[in-house]
């Protein structure tokens, strides 16, 4: 990888290239270690020793840092494989490979967010300690009334069809 962790000089950088500051990259990093050895049964170092390529991301601290760096920037990953010296199907790959540790990672400390819910009463239940909900509904697409009153209660006015 290009750069790495050493490259995170202040604050801002760690936060800007991560999501994070120093401090918690590196608590977040230990939780990372065990889950890949518990996911894999050895290091990124042991694993890599078996093969001959060059790996691309030689421990767990980048990993973590590339899989951090690829979901705060949002990159496509033939962009993100140009920033961090990889092909865009290795930065797939090591992507989804450090997602996979990251989720396991977060279960594990029980700190991943319940995303499913059977009903809506477990969802209540959920958040039933919870002093505020905010949900964003900007956006959401509607079927166009046929009646012009209606129509006009659901309509901005903000979006022209181009011709």
């Amino acid at each position: 990888m290009r750069f790495n962790t050493s490259d995170l000089k202040t604050e801002r950088q760690w936060r800007a290239a991560t999501g994070y500051d120093k401090a918690r990259f590196e608590k977040l990093l230990a939780i990372f270690k065990e889950s890949y050895l518990a996911l894999f049964g050895q290091t990124v170092a042991d694993r890599q020793a078996e093969i001959e390529v060059t790996p691309s991301l030689p421990s767990e601290e980048d990993l973590l840092l590339f899989t951090l760096f690829s979901l705060k920037t949002g990159l496509t990953y033939d962009n993100l494989g140009l920033v961090c010296g990889l092909d865009a199907s290795n930065a797939k790959r090591n992507q989804q490979l450090g997602l996979r540790v990251l989720q396991h990672a977060l279960t594990t400390a029980g700190k991943m967010p319940k995303r499913e819910f059977k009903d809506a009463a477990e969802f209540a239940e959920h958040l039933k300690n919870e002093a505020e909900l905010i949900l964003d509904g900007t956006e959401q697409t509607m079927q166009r009334p046929g009646d012009n009153e209606v129509q006009k209660d659901h309509y901005s006015g903000k979006k022209k069809r181009i011709r």
